[in-house]
């Protein structure tokens, strides 16, 4: 992905620091994911399977990361943003819903 590929939208559901880096995260694993598929193509012994298992386990461990990540800046934002206690009590449960959900 080119710098300025993806046009950043300003809202409340993360800051545009917090997409950025989480855009930049995302590519990485993209490039990942391409250099698996390249090992995969390539693979004519069976020890070529070892370095493509591992890789996907890298690049799963990074999604994993990158996930982590979506959560825990969507915290620090939604909390900071509640008009109040209850408010934020709410984003609290729906935060960990998903977390519960997905994780």
């Amino acid at each position: 992905m080119a710098d300025g590929a993806l046009k950043i939208v300003e809202g409340s559901a993360l800051t545009a620091q917090q997409k950025k880096d989480l855009l930049n995260r995302l590519a990485r694993i993209e490039g990942q994911l391409r250099g698996v598929q390249k090992l995969v193509a390539l693979a004519a012994e069976p020890s070529d399977i070892d370095a493509v298992a591992q890789q996907m386990a890298a690049a799963r461990k990074a999604l994993d990361r990158s996930f982590v990540q979506l959560l825990t800046s969507s915290i620090q934002t939604q909390s900071a943003d509640a008009r109040d206690l209850e408010e934020a009590r709410a984003r609290a449960a729906h935060l960990a819903a998903m977390l519960d959900k997905f994780a």
